[in-house]
This record gives C-alpha cells, sequence and structure tokens, in this order.
C-alpha cells in the first residue's frame, strides 16, 4: 500500500472512531439536557473544564515527542509510560485536595464529590496516552476504532441508564469516567506494545526538550479557552455558562469528528516527510484545501439551521444558545487552517516556534477578553471570534517561510469552500423565516443544501471534491479485491 492510500485509509478510520463516539456522547447529552435544569448543567461544565485543562498535561507534550521522533524504540516508549502514571497520580492527588477550595470559590459545595470522581479520568488516560502514541506512530488507526466504540457504547447505556433512574449529574460523570476506562482497556487488549522493565533519564530529557513547548502551547491554548467558561461562571450565572457551553457542543461535535481525525493522522505522516519541504508543503496545502471543502459546508448549514435544530432536539428552554451557536460555528469554521499549519510546525521539529506563536496569541487574545468580559456573554462571544480570526493569521505566518506557502496562498486554497459555503447558507435560510414544523424544516434544508453543495463542486470542478470521490473510488476497489 502506498503512502497517499494509508492517510486515506487510516483517515477514514480516524473519522468513523471520531463520529461514532461523538454522535453516542452527542445522544447521551441530549438526554441529559432534557432532563437537567440549564443551571445543574452549567455546573458540572465547570467541573469539566477544570479536568480537561489538567488533561492536557497527559495528552501533550511527551506523545508528540514519541510520534515526531524518527527511530522511537521501547525504552523511549516505556520512559514515558512511567514518568507520565507518576505525573497523573500526583495531578489527581493535587484536584482531590484542591476540591473543596473550588467548591468554595464557585459557592457550590456539591461540586466536591464531582471533582473527586471525575478527577480519575486523569489517571486512566495516563495509562492509555503511550498507548495512544504507539497507534498513531505505527498508523494503526483502526485500533482507535474498536476502542473508542466499545467504551463509547457501554458507557452510553450506562449514563442513559442512570438517568432515566434519577441519578442526575451523576449519570453524566459515570458515562465520562466509565468511556476513557473501557477505552483503555480495550487499547491494552489489543495493541501488541506493553511497557517494559526499563527505564532511561536520558531518553526522558531527549524527549522533553521537544515536547515541553509543545505541552506549555496546549497548557495555554486549552486553558485560555476554559477561562471563558470560568469567567462566565463566576462573573454572571451557571445558567449563562450552560447556553454557552452547549451552544459550543453543537459545531465542536463537527469539527472534532473531521478536523481532529484530520489532525491524529497529519502529524505522523508529516513527521516521516520532515526533511523534504516541497512534500509537506504539498501535503499541508492538500490538507487545507480538503479539510475545509469537508467542514465549511457542514458549519455553515448548522449556523442556519440553529433555531429550529436547538427547539426540535433540546426543546424551547435552552433557545438562548442560538446566538452562540451561530457564532460558534463561524468560529469553527476556520479550524483546519490552525490544525494544518501547526502540524507543519511540529513535524518539522520546530517546537520553539510553535511555543513562541502561543504566547503571541494568548497576549492578543487575553487582552481581548479582559476588554470584553465586562459588556456582557455575547460580548465575550463575539472577542473569541476576533481572536480566532487574527489567530489564523498568526499560526499561518510562519509557514510562509518554514514551506514557502504564504497566507495569501493559504485563503486561497480555501476560498472555494468559503464562497460555496456562504451560497448554500444563504440559498436555505429564507425556509427558516416560514411557519413549517422545525422537523419539516430540518427535513427541507438538509437535503437541499447537500444538493446545491455537491451541484455547486461539479459545476466549479471543485479539486476537493474531485480528490475524494477519487479516494473513494479506489476504497471501493480495493475492497472488491480483497473480498
Amino acid at each position: 500500500m502506498d503512502k497517499k492510500q494509508s492517510v486515506i485509509i487510516n483517515f477514514i478510520w480516524r473519522l468513523l472512531e471520531r463520529g461514532g463516539a461523538y454522535a453516542m456522547n452527542f445522544v447521551v447529552s441530549l438526554v441529559l439536557a432534557r432532563l437537567l435544569e440549564p443551571s445543574l448543567y452549567g455546573s458540572v461544565a465547570l467541573v469539566t473544564a477544570i479536568t480537561t485543562i489538567l488533561q492536557v498535561f497527559v495528552d501533550s507534550g511527551m506523545a508528540n515527542s514519541l510520534i515526531q521522533k524518527k527511530d522511537t524504540d521501547d525504552l523511549d516508549y516505556s520512559s514515558v509510560f512511567y514518568f507520565n502514571l507518576v505525573f497523573c497520580l500526583l495531578l489527581y492527588f493535587g484536584l482531590f485536595l484542591a476540591a473543596p477550595l473550588i467548591g468554595r470559590v464557585y459557592h457550590d459545595l456539591s461540586l466536591i464529590p464531582v471533582i473527586r470522581v471525575l478527577g480519575l479520568t486523569i489517571v486512566v488516560s495516563g495509562v492509555k496516552n503511550v498507548q495512544q502514541a504507539y497507534v498513531a506512530k505505527t498508523m494503526q488507526f483502526r485500533r482507535f476504532f474498536f476502542a473508542t466504540l466499545g467504551g463509547t457504547l457501554f458507557s452510553a447505556a450506562v449514563g442513559i441508564a442512570l438517568a432515566y433512574l434519577g441519578y442526575g449529574v451523576w449519570a453524566l460523570v459515570f458515562q465520562q469516567l466509565l468511556n476513557v476506562t473501557v477505552n483503555t482497556a480495550i487499547l491494552w487488549l489489543t495493541v501488541g506494545w506493553r511497557p517494559r522493565r526499563m527505564f532511561s533519564w536520558q531518553r526522558l530529557g531527549g524527549l522533553v526538550s521537544y515536547g515541553w513547548k509543545l505541552l506549555v502551547s496546549q497548557l495555554l491554548d486549552t486553558a485560555y479557552l476554559k477561562l471563558y467558561q470560568f469567567i462566565i461562571g463566576l462573573r454572571y450565572s451557571t445558567a449563562d455558562l450552560a447556553f454557552y457551553n452547549r451552544a459550543e457542543q453543537f459545531p465542536n461535535l463537527i469539527m472534532e469528528n473531521t478536523n481532529a481525525s484530520l489532525d491524529s493522522v497529519l502529524l505522523p505522516v508529516l513527521s516521516s516527510e520532515q526533511d523534504d519541504r516541497a512534500r509537506v508543503r504539498e501535503m499541508t496545502a492538500r490538507a487545507i484545501r480538503v479539510s475545509t471543502y469537508v467542514l465549511m459546508p457542514l458549519m455553515a448549514g448548522l449556523a442556519v439551521c440553529a433555531e429550529p435544530t436547538i427547539r426540535l432536539l433540546l426543546t424551547e428552554k435552552w433557545l438562548p444558545c442560538v446566538p452562540y451557536l451561530q457564532l460558534f460555528c463561524l468560529y469553527y469554521a476556520f479550524w483546519p487552517l490552525h490544525t494544518a499549519n501547526l502540524n507543519a510546525i511540529k513535524a518539522t521539529g520546530h517546537s520553539g516556534i510553535f511555543l513562541r506563536l502561543e504566547i503571541i496569541k494568548k497576549v492578543v487574545e487575553t487582552a481581548i477578553l479582559l476588554f470584553t468580559m465586562r459588556y456582557g456573554v455575547m460580548a465575550i462571544m463575539l472577542g473569541l471570534l476576533a481572536s480566532g480570526f487574527l489567530s489564523v493569521l498568526i499560526n499561518a505566518w510562519p509557514n510562509g517561510r518554514l514551506l514557502d506557502y504564504s497566507i495569501p496562498q493559504q485563503l486561497r486554497d480555501a476560498l472555494p469552500a468559503i464562497l460555496l459555503s456562504a451560497v448554500m447558507g444563504l440559498a436555505i435560510l429564507p425556509v427558516t423565516f416560514t411557519g413549517l414544523p422545525d422537523l419539516v424544516k430540518l427535513l427541507i434544508m438538509v437535503p437541499t443544501g447537500a444538493a446545491i453543495y455537491a451541484g455547486g463542486s461539479l459545476l466549479f470542478r471543485l479539486d476537493s471534491f474531485q480528490y475524494i470521490l477519487d479516494a473513494a473510488k479506489k476504497l471501493l476497489r480495493r475492497g472488491k479485491e480483497n473480498a
């Protein structure tokens, strides 16, 4: 199998894994959103924000170092595994002790047991982290599919059952904890790598010298995004936080399913070609064209269909999240440009540039946040959107020099998808102003939008459309040959 086919097949495995996981988790979250009041849902969002920040210590830095390094061996993997495990235990112990303080800060002592139980996901993730790096390094993404499918299905069944039995927030807590636990167990049973009784501070130091910059970068990025939730929860109401958090989950579901699938496949592939600048540039450009072609229409369609979708799935009580949802769609639509540029920088070994970019972005973004936070949640959301557009330009700038791939060239590659998505969205927008039932509106808008986008792709002979079509044909032929 050539490298191009390998990338496509692994991307599809990752896409199926992410899509299935997020779809199931999304169904569970819909059930819980119907059963729980927005204020209670907002309290759980605060705890999740805390554990997400700590999760960065587990998922970033060292794992990326293992993937980026050319000659990774068992001594590297084992050293990182033991280091991660001890570090995650220390993180959890600190969170356990800090739980009462967090509860007092937010004037809700009921958060204490929730924090202590959800925090266990950090320890479990520490056990899984190196297995994930090994799977990504060796391009065995089908392993992720079966592990994630098992964890998601089992935890979804338990979460929904607990919700209907009246366990409230604990349905969400145990759903998340069981998800990562079962996922980890299946990976350990199916992946051939096991930690050996070996450890090297020297090897660990070499990996840390590259990985710590990515870790700090990712920590800055994640902490900054969660800072919005902390500020809304403290300065405004937990109901406001719930509307903000729920609005993000809809477009985030789509973005994670498509863009994160590309992200996980792109880094190991680009790393393998890191010495060939022209090849890295070509693959980065292709990633931008294809991922924007897929993600842009989905975001445009969701933004236009926001109100009937929220009313149909979550009921009237969640309608205040509609304008936030629409702005989040615009924010995430340009995420593929972040992903492709940053992966190119990481894969070519420039973690120092990666860190400097994050520092510059966070200075700018924090200034915007401090200015907007006093004017309400909508002002905060608009500030986040402005920060997102500035970040696209900042992330793209270094590759003008590193890869000879400038910002105008990147925007030109993304422009066909942007324009066609805008046309599609405007074409189906009038349906929202009719008096039709919400389900009927969506049954008209979704297939009509898809037909307009596909028809426009054929009419203007978009390169990405043909690329995806050719890839699908090759996979079908390969499937028939193997049958």
